[in-house]
Protein backbone atom coordinates (compact mmCIF):
# COMPACT_ATOMS: atom_id res chain seq x y z
CA UNK A 1 0.00 0.00 0.00
CA UNK A 2 1.31 3.68 -0.90
CA UNK A 3 1.51 5.40 2.49
CA UNK A 4 3.52 8.20 1.46
CA UNK A 5 1.50 11.33 2.64
CA UNK A 6 1.28 12.61 -0.97
CA UNK A 7 0.93 10.03 -3.02
CA UNK A 8 -2.84 10.32 -3.34
CA UNK A 9 -2.32 13.56 -5.34
CA UNK A 10 0.09 12.10 -8.01
CA UNK A 11 -2.10 8.82 -8.34
CA UNK A 12 -4.82 8.70 -10.83
CA UNK A 13 -8.30 7.10 -9.19
CA UNK A 14 -9.17 3.77 -10.75
CA UNK A 15 -12.66 3.50 -11.55
CA UNK A 16 -14.55 0.87 -9.75
CA UNK A 17 -15.31 -1.22 -12.49
CA UNK A 18 -11.63 -1.50 -13.75
CA UNK A 19 -10.44 -3.29 -10.50
CA UNK A 20 -8.95 -6.36 -11.04
CA UNK A 21 -11.45 -9.37 -10.11
CA UNK A 22 -8.50 -11.12 -8.01
CA UNK A 23 -6.33 -9.67 -5.48
CA UNK A 24 -2.75 -10.08 -6.63
CA UNK A 25 -0.28 -11.38 -4.73
CA UNK A 26 2.52 -8.77 -3.14
CA UNK A 27 6.31 -9.25 -4.03
CA UNK A 28 7.84 -11.59 -2.64
CA UNK A 29 10.26 -11.13 0.43
CA UNK A 30 12.45 -8.25 0.75
CA UNK A 31 16.01 -8.16 1.73
CA UNK A 32 16.48 -6.94 5.42
CA UNK A 33 18.18 -3.36 5.41
CA UNK A 34 20.13 -2.79 8.70
CA UNK A 35 19.49 0.92 8.40
CA UNK A 36 15.73 0.70 7.34
CA UNK A 37 15.74 -2.03 10.25
CA UNK A 38 16.99 0.50 12.93
CA UNK A 39 14.51 3.41 11.73
CA UNK A 40 10.93 1.37 12.22
CA UNK A 41 12.50 -0.37 15.30
CA UNK A 42 12.83 3.69 16.65
CA UNK A 43 9.35 4.62 15.31
CA UNK A 44 7.91 1.08 17.26
CA UNK A 45 9.00 2.00 20.56
CA UNK A 46 8.35 5.65 20.22
CA UNK A 47 4.44 5.17 18.93
CA UNK A 48 3.40 1.13 19.88
CA UNK A 49 3.73 2.01 23.71
CA UNK A 50 1.12 4.66 24.00
CA UNK A 51 -0.84 2.96 21.17
CA UNK A 52 -1.03 -0.08 23.24
CA UNK A 53 -2.20 1.64 26.31
CA UNK A 54 -5.21 2.73 24.37
CA UNK A 55 -6.29 -0.03 22.93
CA UNK A 56 -5.88 -2.11 26.16
CA UNK A 57 -8.15 0.89 27.80
CA UNK A 58 -10.90 0.59 25.04
CA UNK A 59 -11.23 -3.11 24.75
CA UNK A 60 -11.70 -3.13 28.88
CA UNK A 61 -14.21 -0.13 28.92
CA UNK A 62 -16.07 -1.87 26.02
CA UNK A 63 -16.12 -5.17 27.42
CA UNK A 64 -16.34 -5.02 31.04
CA UNK A 65 -20.27 -5.45 31.51
CA UNK A 66 -19.34 -9.01 30.99
CA UNK A 67 -17.98 -9.08 34.36
CA UNK A 68 -19.96 -6.16 35.73
CA UNK A 69 -23.05 -8.37 34.57
CA UNK A 70 -22.38 -11.03 37.31
CA UNK A 71 -23.98 -8.60 40.03
CA UNK A 72 -25.52 -5.81 37.55
CA UNK A 73 -27.86 -8.51 36.44
CA UNK A 74 -29.53 -8.63 39.69
CA UNK A 75 -29.38 -5.28 40.69
CA UNK A 76 -31.16 -3.94 37.28
CA UNK A 77 -33.26 -6.68 36.48
CA UNK A 78 -32.29 -7.40 33.87
CA UNK A 79 -32.78 -10.47 31.70
CA UNK A 80 -29.93 -12.52 29.25
CA UNK A 81 -31.85 -11.17 26.13
CA UNK A 82 -31.99 -7.60 28.18
CA UNK A 83 -28.53 -7.79 28.73
CA UNK A 84 -27.15 -8.83 25.06
CA UNK A 85 -29.37 -6.31 23.80
CA UNK A 86 -27.15 -3.72 26.07
CA UNK A 87 -24.01 -4.99 25.80
CA UNK A 88 -24.73 -5.28 21.50
CA UNK A 89 -26.38 -1.28 21.53
CA UNK A 90 -23.00 0.12 22.31
CA UNK A 91 -22.49 -0.97 18.17
CA UNK A 92 -25.15 0.90 17.00
CA UNK A 93 -23.68 3.94 18.06
CA UNK A 94 -20.39 2.51 16.57
CA UNK A 95 -22.03 2.15 13.51
CA UNK A 96 -23.46 5.26 12.53
CA UNK A 97 -20.45 7.53 13.41
CA UNK A 98 -17.74 5.21 12.20
CA UNK A 99 -16.73 6.40 8.63
CA UNK A 100 -17.40 9.88 9.53
CA UNK A 101 -15.04 9.78 12.55
CA UNK A 102 -12.48 7.95 10.09
CA UNK A 103 -12.22 11.09 7.72
CA UNK A 104 -12.06 13.87 10.15
CA UNK A 105 -9.24 11.46 11.65
CA UNK A 106 -7.40 11.75 8.02
CA UNK A 107 -8.76 15.23 7.64
CA UNK A 108 -7.99 16.67 11.50
CA UNK A 109 -5.07 14.43 12.33
CA UNK A 110 -4.55 11.24 14.83
CA UNK A 111 -3.10 13.16 17.52
CA UNK A 112 -5.98 15.80 17.97
CA UNK A 113 -9.01 13.29 16.92
CA UNK A 114 -7.54 9.96 18.95
CA UNK A 115 -7.37 12.36 21.97
CA UNK A 116 -10.77 13.20 21.45
CA UNK A 117 -12.33 10.15 21.17
CA UNK A 118 -10.48 8.78 24.38
CA UNK A 119 -11.56 11.34 26.60
CA UNK A 120 -15.27 11.47 25.54
CA UNK A 121 -15.49 7.48 26.09
CA UNK A 122 -13.82 7.59 29.48
CA UNK A 123 -16.02 9.57 30.75
CA UNK A 124 -18.84 7.86 29.57
CA UNK A 125 -18.02 4.52 30.71
CA UNK A 126 -17.29 5.86 33.96
CA UNK A 127 -20.78 7.49 34.01
CA UNK A 128 -21.91 3.74 33.79
CA UNK A 129 -21.57 3.91 37.43
CA UNK A 130 -24.59 5.91 38.49
CA UNK A 131 -27.24 4.10 35.89
CA UNK A 132 -30.33 3.05 37.37
CA UNK A 133 -32.58 1.23 34.61
CA UNK A 134 -32.31 -0.89 32.02
CA UNK A 135 -33.26 2.40 29.84
CA UNK A 136 -30.61 4.30 31.28
CA UNK A 137 -27.98 1.21 30.88
CA UNK A 138 -29.20 1.12 26.89
CA UNK A 139 -28.30 4.98 26.54
CA UNK A 140 -25.07 4.98 27.95
CA UNK A 141 -24.12 2.06 26.06
CA UNK A 142 -25.03 3.72 23.04
CA UNK A 143 -23.47 6.54 23.34
CA UNK A 144 -20.28 5.10 24.71
CA UNK A 145 -20.29 3.62 20.86
CA UNK A 146 -20.64 6.85 19.18
CA UNK A 147 -17.64 7.98 21.41
CA UNK A 148 -15.52 5.36 20.89
CA UNK A 149 -16.34 5.04 16.73
CA UNK A 150 -13.40 5.60 14.21
CA UNK A 151 -10.42 4.59 17.75
CA UNK A 152 -9.49 1.34 16.19
CA UNK A 153 -9.79 1.97 12.35
CA UNK A 154 -7.83 5.35 12.91
CA UNK A 155 -5.42 3.18 14.06
CA UNK A 156 -5.59 0.95 12.02
CA UNK A 157 -5.07 3.77 9.34
CA UNK A 158 -2.73 5.55 11.32
CA UNK A 159 -0.20 2.53 11.21
CA UNK A 160 -0.23 3.12 7.37
CA UNK A 161 1.84 6.42 7.78
CA UNK A 162 4.36 5.00 9.28
CA UNK A 163 5.02 0.85 8.25
CA UNK A 164 4.95 -0.78 5.09
CA UNK A 165 2.85 -3.64 4.39
CA UNK A 166 5.62 -6.26 4.70
CA UNK A 167 6.19 -4.62 8.30
CA UNK A 168 2.52 -3.93 9.54
CA UNK A 169 1.19 -6.91 9.87
CA UNK A 170 3.88 -7.57 12.96
CA UNK A 171 2.64 -4.03 14.39
CA UNK A 172 -0.90 -4.30 13.74
CA UNK A 173 -0.63 -7.99 15.88
CA UNK A 174 1.51 -5.84 18.17
CA UNK A 175 -1.56 -3.42 18.85
CA UNK A 176 -4.13 -6.05 18.97
CA UNK A 177 -2.45 -7.93 21.61
CA UNK A 178 -3.42 -5.10 23.34
CA UNK A 179 -6.89 -6.63 23.37
CA UNK A 180 -5.54 -10.19 24.65
CA UNK A 181 -3.48 -8.11 27.28
CA UNK A 182 -6.99 -6.51 28.21
CA UNK A 183 -8.64 -9.71 28.56
CA UNK A 184 -5.94 -10.74 30.79
CA UNK A 185 -5.35 -8.40 33.26
CA UNK A 186 -9.24 -7.32 32.73
CA UNK A 187 -11.13 -10.33 34.06
CA UNK A 188 -8.89 -10.24 37.87
CA UNK A 189 -8.79 -6.78 37.90
CA UNK A 190 -12.67 -6.48 37.26
CA UNK A 191 -13.53 -9.71 39.46
CA UNK A 192 -11.30 -8.06 42.09
CA UNK A 193 -13.09 -4.48 42.11
CA UNK A 194 -16.11 -6.11 41.89
CA UNK A 195 -15.26 -8.33 45.04
CA UNK A 196 -13.32 -5.91 47.10
CA UNK A 197 -15.22 -2.16 46.50
CA UNK A 198 -18.78 -4.12 46.76
CA UNK A 199 -20.40 -1.88 49.43
CA UNK A 200 -17.78 0.35 49.66
CA UNK A 201 -19.73 4.12 50.31
CA UNK A 202 -23.34 2.27 49.67
CA UNK A 203 -22.25 1.44 46.35
CA UNK A 204 -22.17 -2.05 44.65
CA UNK A 205 -18.69 -3.43 43.51
CA UNK A 206 -20.02 -3.39 39.22
CA UNK A 207 -20.64 0.72 40.18
CA UNK A 208 -17.15 1.31 41.39
CA UNK A 209 -16.06 -0.88 37.97
CA UNK A 210 -16.48 1.27 35.64
CA UNK A 211 -15.62 4.70 37.51
CA UNK A 212 -12.37 2.82 38.00
CA UNK A 213 -11.85 1.42 35.26
CA UNK A 214 -13.03 4.51 32.81
CA UNK A 215 -11.58 7.68 34.06
CA UNK A 216 -7.91 6.55 33.40
CA UNK A 217 -9.33 6.35 29.42
CA UNK A 218 -9.41 10.31 30.04
CA UNK A 219 -6.71 10.79 31.55
CA UNK A 220 -4.55 8.66 29.13
CA UNK A 221 -6.69 10.71 25.92
CA UNK A 222 -5.13 13.74 27.34
CA UNK A 223 -1.48 12.12 26.89
CA UNK A 224 -1.75 11.45 23.16
CA UNK A 225 -2.95 14.58 22.55
CA UNK A 226 0.91 15.72 23.74
CA UNK A 227 2.80 12.36 22.90
CA UNK A 228 1.42 11.18 19.53
CA UNK A 229 2.75 12.62 15.99
CA UNK A 230 -0.08 12.37 13.43
CA UNK A 231 2.54 12.17 10.96
CA UNK A 232 6.35 11.21 10.09
CA UNK A 233 6.36 15.05 9.10
CA UNK A 234 5.75 16.61 12.18
CA UNK A 235 8.16 14.93 15.25
CA UNK A 236 11.44 16.07 15.83
CA UNK A 237 13.29 12.86 16.21
CA UNK A 238 13.74 12.19 12.74
CA UNK A 239 16.79 14.28 10.87
CA UNK A 240 16.06 15.10 7.54
CA UNK A 241 17.95 12.37 6.59
CA UNK A 242 16.15 9.66 8.38
CA UNK A 243 12.77 11.01 7.34
CA UNK A 244 14.04 10.92 3.82
CA UNK A 245 14.78 7.52 3.82
CA UNK A 246 11.54 6.35 5.53
CA UNK A 247 9.41 8.41 2.93
CA UNK A 248 11.49 6.58 0.27
CA UNK A 249 10.85 2.95 1.34
CA UNK A 250 7.27 3.46 2.24
CA UNK A 251 6.74 4.78 -1.40
CA UNK A 252 8.61 2.01 -2.50
CA UNK A 253 7.04 -0.71 -0.81
CA UNK A 254 3.98 -0.53 -2.29
CA UNK A 255 2.15 -3.20 -3.95
CA UNK A 256 2.24 -2.32 -7.97
CA UNK A 257 -1.75 -3.45 -8.32
CA UNK A 258 -4.82 -1.28 -8.59
CA UNK A 259 -6.44 0.30 -5.79
CA UNK A 260 -9.11 2.58 -4.89
CA UNK A 261 -8.53 6.03 -3.96
CA UNK A 262 -11.94 7.96 -3.47
CA UNK A 263 -14.31 7.47 -0.89
CA UNK A 264 -17.13 6.68 -3.36
CA UNK A 265 -14.81 3.53 -4.36
CA UNK A 266 -15.35 1.93 -1.16
CA UNK A 267 -19.12 0.19 -2.56
CA UNK A 268 -17.17 -2.19 -4.40
CA UNK A 269 -17.34 -6.33 -4.02
CA UNK A 270 -14.11 -7.12 -2.71
CA UNK A 271 -14.83 -4.23 -0.16
CA UNK A 272 -18.29 -5.54 1.03
CA UNK A 273 -16.83 -9.37 1.23
CA UNK A 274 -14.21 -7.77 3.59
CA UNK A 275 -17.13 -6.07 5.62
CA UNK A 276 -18.73 -9.82 5.51
CA UNK A 277 -15.80 -12.01 6.52
CA UNK A 278 -14.81 -9.24 9.66
CA UNK A 279 -18.26 -9.36 10.77
CA UNK A 280 -18.32 -13.06 11.51
CA UNK A 281 -14.54 -12.73 12.78
CA UNK A 282 -15.80 -10.00 15.23
CA UNK A 283 -19.23 -12.30 16.17
CA UNK A 284 -16.41 -15.19 17.89
CA UNK A 285 -14.39 -12.22 19.50
CA UNK A 286 -17.48 -10.61 20.99
CA UNK A 287 -19.21 -13.83 21.90
CA UNK A 288 -16.00 -15.06 23.99
CA UNK A 289 -15.64 -11.39 25.98
CA UNK A 290 -19.16 -10.79 26.61
CA UNK A 291 -19.91 -14.47 27.77
CA UNK A 292 -17.27 -16.31 28.56
CA UNK A 293 -17.63 -15.10 32.77
CA UNK A 294 -20.91 -16.58 32.20
CA UNK A 295 -19.76 -19.66 31.11
CA UNK A 296 -17.39 -19.90 33.43
CA UNK A 297 -19.58 -19.68 36.46
CA UNK A 298 -22.26 -21.91 34.98
CA UNK A 299 -19.63 -24.51 35.27
CA UNK A 300 -20.07 -24.15 39.01
CA UNK A 301 -17.58 -21.28 39.81
CA UNK A 302 -19.13 -19.03 42.31
CA UNK A 303 -16.48 -16.70 42.82
CA UNK A 304 -15.92 -13.34 40.72
CA UNK A 305 -12.22 -13.25 41.87
CA UNK A 306 -11.87 -17.17 40.25
CA UNK A 307 -14.09 -16.20 37.35
CA UNK A 308 -11.73 -13.08 36.75
CA UNK A 309 -8.67 -15.22 36.95
CA UNK A 310 -10.24 -17.86 34.71
CA UNK A 311 -11.21 -15.49 32.10
CA UNK A 312 -8.23 -14.09 31.64
CA UNK A 313 -6.08 -17.90 30.52
CA UNK A 314 -7.82 -17.68 27.10
CA UNK A 315 -6.14 -14.69 26.27
CA UNK A 316 -3.06 -15.54 27.92
CA UNK A 317 -2.91 -18.22 24.91
CA UNK A 318 -3.75 -16.38 22.17
CA UNK A 319 -1.48 -13.17 22.87
CA UNK A 320 1.45 -15.82 22.57
CA UNK A 321 -0.57 -17.31 19.88
CA UNK A 322 -0.96 -14.12 17.73
CA UNK A 323 2.51 -13.09 18.04
CA UNK A 324 4.11 -15.94 16.68
CA UNK A 325 1.43 -16.44 13.90
CA UNK A 326 1.98 -12.75 12.50
CA UNK A 327 5.89 -13.23 11.90
CA UNK A 328 5.27 -15.95 9.66
CA UNK A 329 2.71 -14.51 7.78
CA UNK A 330 5.34 -11.12 7.03
CA UNK A 331 7.79 -13.49 6.20
CA UNK A 332 5.82 -15.74 3.98
CA UNK A 333 3.24 -12.83 2.55
CA UNK A 334 0.30 -15.22 3.38
CA UNK A 335 -1.49 -13.29 4.95
CA UNK A 336 -4.90 -14.33 3.51
CA UNK A 337 -4.27 -18.35 4.00
CA UNK A 338 -3.58 -17.70 7.81
CA UNK A 339 -6.47 -15.59 8.61
CA UNK A 340 -8.89 -18.68 6.74
CA UNK A 341 -6.77 -21.22 8.84
CA UNK A 342 -7.21 -19.57 12.36
CA UNK A 343 -10.90 -19.27 12.06
CA UNK A 344 -11.33 -22.43 11.00
CA UNK A 345 -9.54 -23.61 14.28
CA UNK A 346 -11.79 -21.16 16.06
CA UNK A 347 -14.42 -22.47 14.53
CA UNK A 348 -13.64 -26.46 15.65
CA UNK A 349 -13.25 -24.78 19.64
CA UNK A 350 -16.36 -23.13 19.55
CA UNK A 351 -18.08 -26.29 18.17
CA UNK A 352 -16.54 -28.40 20.87
CA UNK A 353 -17.12 -26.00 23.79
CA UNK A 354 -20.91 -26.01 22.55
CA UNK A 355 -20.96 -29.54 24.01
CA UNK A 356 -19.28 -28.83 27.10
CA UNK A 357 -20.83 -25.63 28.26
CA UNK A 358 -20.87 -27.61 31.56
CA UNK A 359 -17.80 -29.10 32.12
CA UNK A 360 -15.46 -26.51 33.07
CA UNK A 361 -11.83 -27.94 31.56
CA UNK A 362 -12.83 -28.95 27.86
CA UNK A 363 -15.15 -25.93 28.21
CA UNK A 364 -12.01 -23.42 28.58
CA UNK A 365 -9.24 -25.82 26.86
CA UNK A 366 -12.13 -25.48 23.37
CA UNK A 367 -12.42 -21.51 24.18
CA UNK A 368 -8.78 -21.55 24.71
CA UNK A 369 -8.73 -22.97 21.07
CA UNK A 370 -11.03 -20.31 19.78
CA UNK A 371 -9.15 -17.22 21.35
CA UNK A 372 -6.60 -17.86 19.87
CA UNK A 373 -7.75 -18.71 16.45
CA UNK A 374 -9.86 -15.15 16.21
CA UNK A 375 -7.08 -12.80 17.55
CA UNK A 376 -4.46 -14.68 15.33
CA UNK A 377 -6.89 -14.13 12.79
CA UNK A 378 -8.05 -10.87 13.22
CA UNK A 379 -5.11 -8.17 13.26
CA UNK A 380 -3.90 -9.78 10.14
CA UNK A 381 -6.90 -9.56 8.14
CA UNK A 382 -6.04 -5.48 7.69
CA UNK A 383 -3.28 -6.75 5.56
CA UNK A 384 -6.12 -7.19 2.69
CA UNK A 385 -7.83 -4.57 2.54
CA UNK A 386 -5.09 -2.36 3.09
CA UNK A 387 -3.49 -3.49 -0.11
CA UNK A 388 -6.87 -2.44 -1.74
CA UNK A 389 -7.46 1.24 -0.55
CA UNK A 390 -5.29 4.17 -0.51
CA UNK A 391 -5.65 7.86 0.45
CA UNK A 392 -9.30 8.92 1.32
CA UNK A 393 -10.64 5.44 0.14
CA UNK A 394 -8.66 4.07 3.03
CA UNK A 395 -9.90 6.32 5.61
CA UNK A 396 -13.74 6.02 4.41
CA UNK A 397 -12.96 2.45 3.57
CA UNK A 398 -10.74 0.64 6.83
CA UNK A 399 -13.75 3.28 8.82
CA UNK A 400 -16.88 0.93 6.54
CA UNK A 401 -15.15 -2.24 6.87
CA UNK A 402 -15.08 -1.70 11.40
CA UNK A 403 -18.26 -0.29 11.09
CA UNK A 404 -20.43 -2.92 9.23
CA UNK A 405 -17.77 -5.69 11.15
CA UNK A 406 -18.63 -4.26 14.59
CA UNK A 407 -22.34 -5.18 14.10
CA UNK A 408 -21.68 -8.45 14.88
CA UNK A 409 -21.15 -6.47 18.41
CA UNK A 410 -24.66 -6.02 18.64
CA UNK A 411 -26.18 -8.82 16.50
CA UNK A 412 -23.62 -11.69 18.35
CA UNK A 413 -24.11 -10.93 22.55
CA UNK A 414 -28.20 -10.23 21.76
CA UNK A 415 -27.99 -13.69 19.47
CA UNK A 416 -26.92 -15.50 21.88
CA UNK A 417 -28.85 -14.23 24.79
CA UNK A 418 -32.27 -14.60 23.26
CA UNK A 419 -31.03 -18.49 22.11
CA UNK A 420 -29.76 -18.83 25.84
CA UNK A 421 -33.25 -17.43 27.50
CA UNK A 422 -34.90 -19.96 24.87
CA UNK A 423 -33.21 -23.50 25.22
CA UNK A 424 -31.78 -22.56 28.78
CA UNK A 425 -28.38 -23.34 28.06
CA UNK A 426 -25.44 -21.71 26.18
CA UNK A 427 -24.72 -24.93 23.64
CA UNK A 428 -27.05 -23.31 20.71
CA UNK A 429 -25.33 -19.68 21.10
CA UNK A 430 -22.03 -20.97 21.53
CA UNK A 431 -22.50 -23.29 18.67
CA UNK A 432 -23.67 -20.11 16.34
CA UNK A 433 -19.89 -18.48 17.00
CA UNK A 434 -18.40 -21.14 15.53
CA UNK A 435 -20.68 -21.62 12.52
CA UNK A 436 -19.57 -17.78 12.14
CA UNK A 437 -15.91 -19.19 12.21
CA UNK A 438 -16.13 -21.35 9.99
CA UNK A 439 -17.51 -19.07 7.14
CA UNK A 440 -15.30 -16.69 7.66
CA UNK A 441 -12.76 -19.09 7.50
CA UNK A 442 -13.78 -20.29 4.33
CA UNK A 443 -14.57 -17.11 2.23
CA UNK A 444 -11.35 -15.68 3.55
CA UNK A 445 -9.65 -19.03 1.96
CA UNK A 446 -11.58 -18.50 -1.37
CA UNK A 447 -10.48 -15.10 -1.40
CA UNK A 448 -6.80 -15.99 -0.83
CA UNK A 449 -6.90 -18.55 -3.81
CA UNK A 450 -8.73 -16.58 -5.88
CA UNK A 451 -5.50 -13.51 -5.08
CA UNK A 452 -2.97 -16.21 -5.37
CA UNK A 453 -2.19 -18.27 -8.31
CA UNK A 454 0.03 -20.77 -6.19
Amino acid sequence: MNTHPHAGALAQPAPASSLPRTSPALPHAVPDDPALDAIYRRIAWRLMPILLLAQVLAYLDRVNIGTAKLQMAADLSLSATAYGLGAGIFFLGYFFFEVPSNLLLHRLGARAWIARIMVSWGLLSAAMGWVQSTTGFYVLRFLLGVAEAGFFPGIVLYLTYWFPAHRRGRMTTLFMSATAVAGIVGGPLSGWILAAFDGQLGHAGWRWMFVLEGLPSALVGVLVFFLLPSRPREVRWLSADTLALLEADLAKAAPAQERLHRASDILNGTVLLFALIYFLLLAGLYGVSFWLPSVIRAAGIASTVTVGWLSAIPYAVAMVAMNVVARQADKRRNWGTLVGSCALAAGAGFCVSAFTVDQLAPAMAALTVASAGILSALPLFWNLPTARLDGVAAAAGIGFINAIGNLSGFVSPFAIGWLTDLTHTATAGVGLLGACAMLAGALTLAYARRGRPS
